[in-house]
Order: C-alpha cells, then sequence, then structure tokens
C-alpha cells in the first residue's frame, strides 16, 4: 500500500474559501500544492446564492461564481487542483499518507486541513428542493434579502436565538419553531428572545413541510403534543439546528472539541501534530465566514511554509 505513493510537499484538502487561500500563498511560495477539492468543490458557498458581505465585490457576487474566481486564481499561481476525496489518514510517521478516492495515497510533507463543515437539515424534501429559494442554513448571510418579510426560525441553542435576534431586526415578525418545551440556548439569549416583541415562539413544534412552488410561501407545522397542524404564509425559513464539522476522518489523529471541530493552537492554524494544519470552519464554530475562513486559510500557507523551511523541505 506504502510502495510508490506520489510525494507532495504541501496537500490541502478541501476547497471553500480556506483551502483555496492556502493554495494562492502556498503555491506563491513554491510550495507546489496539491489541493483536493473534496465532496462539494468550493464548500458551503456553491449553496449560497448572493455574497454581499465579501469585501471587494462592491455589488455582491454569487457564492459558486465566487468559488470560481478563488479557484481560478490559486490555479494561476501554480496550485495543482484536482478532483477527489480524502478518504483516510496516517499521520503516525513522516511523510504523512493521506488517502484519495479509497484508492491512491499521497505522502505528504505537510497537511492543510479545510474540509469545512456542513450545515445540519431537518431532512425534508422540501427544505431541500427550496434551497437558496427562500430556505437557508445562514441568517446573518441572506437575512438581509427578507427584510420586511415575514420569516420562520427551526431551532432552540444559542446560534437559533442569535439569528432570530439578527433577523428580528430586519422582518416584522420571525416564528421560532422549538421542538421541545424548553430552549437549549443560555439564559441570557433565552430572555432577549423571549422579551423580542416580534419574535413569536412556537414550542413542542415540528415542521411538517416547507411551502412554495418555485420559492417558500408558507410552512406547516405540527403540535407534538396535540397533533394539530397550522400553515403560516412566510418568505424565508432559516435551520438554525447547528453545524457538523467534516473532520470524522481525523479523528483519533487530531484533536478536537466535543462537537469535532479541530483544535488549533491560539493565533496559529497549528494542530497537535506538527507539519498538519487546519483552517476555516473545521476549526472554527465561532465566526463561521468566507472572509475569516480565507483569512485561515492564508495563516495555515504561511504556517506550512514556515515549518518546511525549518525542515529545511524545499
Amino acid at each position: 500500500m506504502m510502495e510508490n505513493n506520489e510525494r507532495v510537499h504541501c496537500l490541502i484538502i478541501g476547497s471553500g474559501p480556506a483551502g483555496y487561500t492556502a493554495a494562492i500563498y502556498a503555491a506563491r511560495a513554491n510550495l507546489k500544492p496539491v489541493l483536493y477539492q473534496g465532496i462539494q468543490p468550493g464548500g458551503q458557498l456553491t449553496i449560497t446564492t448572493e455574497v454581499e458581505n465579501y469585501p471587494g465585490y462592491a455589488d455582491g457576487v454569487q457564492g459558486p461564481e465566487m468559488m470560481v474566481h478563488f479557484e481560478k486564481q490559486a490555479v494561476r499561481m501554480g496550485a495543482d487542483i484536482r478532483y477527489g476525496i480524502a478518504t483516510k489518514v496516517d499521520f503516525s510517521s513522516q511523510p504523512y499518507k493521506v488517502q484519495i478516492d479509497e484508492e491512491k495515497w499521497i505522502d505528504a510533507d505537510s497537511v492543510i486541513i479545510a474540509t469545512g463543515a456542513s450545515a445540519k437539515w431537518l431532512g425534508l424534501e422540501s427544505e431541500q428542493r427550496l434551497n437558496g429559494y427562500g430556505v437557508s442554513a445562514c441568517a446573518v448571510c441572506d437575512g438581509f434579502f427578507f427584510k420586511g418579510k415575514e420569516v420562520a426560525i427551526v431551532g432552540a441553542g444559542d446560534t437559533a436565538a442569535e439569528e432570530a435576534l439578527y433577523l428580528s431586526k430586519l422582518c416584522p415578525t420571525v416564528h421560532m419553531f422549538i421542538r421541545r418545551d424548553a430552549m437549549r440556548a443560555s439564559k441570557v439569549m433565552q430572555e432577549r428572545v423571549l422579551s423580542s416583541p416580534n419574535i413569536k415562539v412556537y414550542w413542542n413544534t415540528d415542521t411538517d413541510e416547507v411551502l412554495g412552488d418555485k420559492s417558500v410561501t408558507a410552512v406547516r407545522i405540527r403540535n407534538n403534543k396535540t397533533a394539530e397542524t397550522k400553515e403560516i404564509p412566510i418568505k424565508g425559513f432559516f435551520v438554525a439546528i447547528g453545524h457538523q464539522p467534516n473532520s470524522e476522518i481525523f479523528k483519533g489523529w487530531i484533536d478536537m472539541d466535543d462537537a469535532g471541530y479541530i483544535k488549533t493552537v491560539s493565533g496559529t492554524s497549528r494542530t497537535n501534530i506538527e507539519g498538519v494544519f487546519a483552517a476555516g470552519d473545521v476549526q472554527d464554530k465561532i465566526y463561521r465566514q468566507a472572509v475569516t475562513a480565507a483569512g485561515s486559510g492564508c495563516m495555515a500557507a504561511l504556517d506550512a511554509e514556515r515549518y518546511l523551511s525549518a525542515k529545511g523541505i524545499h
């Protein structure tokens, strides 16, 4: 298995803002980076539509288009961008070994993990069909498009509470659906939500279906105690039930928190294994923005460059 593996100075796993930015910097530093795009080339931005808060795009940009720009820039700098998914790793000795598509092994002198995170969904057919047409997993990204319109949000944690409050500043009414008879959010966040006059909280409530043909027009909810259903006309439906970092294949090698986010040394992209770095949403559960992911991708490439030159690997 370990014979005749391809040898790479800098292997980047993942292709969102973090991975592509790391590739741009690593290529300019002549590390000849190889980047594997993973299961969703371009990452979470490929399922958002308009991005208005990324600096430099004065008129905004479509998420997928922006990722095409990032990729082209990385290619122009000399990065080797490839289709393929990292399926297994062996970080027991250097060079580190990463398996691609369950068949090919790469020997890497340094590894940048930029595998991102995936939003958790409720699992409704209508939710996927209308994703980007009124259904969103990020109120801070997309709330602005629903200014002056009625919206609904599902979730009971701090993120859901924060997003409901954010939406309440833009929308006349925010309908908030909570599965149980209590919220998981911290006391202070609960108090803010419950004291907001235009956030209407529905306890013991499940989402039955998101309604709408071309875009969201309403949502049908069900009280899980009484089984009573109700339709509420809305234009936006936000899912805030959490994110899952895509870190599964690194378990047992890389230190993570309870939720699976990779731990990095504060102020750096270093992990517990020297020569392995992490950037973007796989290690950031707080900010989760394109611009912060890009910044941490830059850090990872600079950290990798310093590591390789200290090791005398060129």
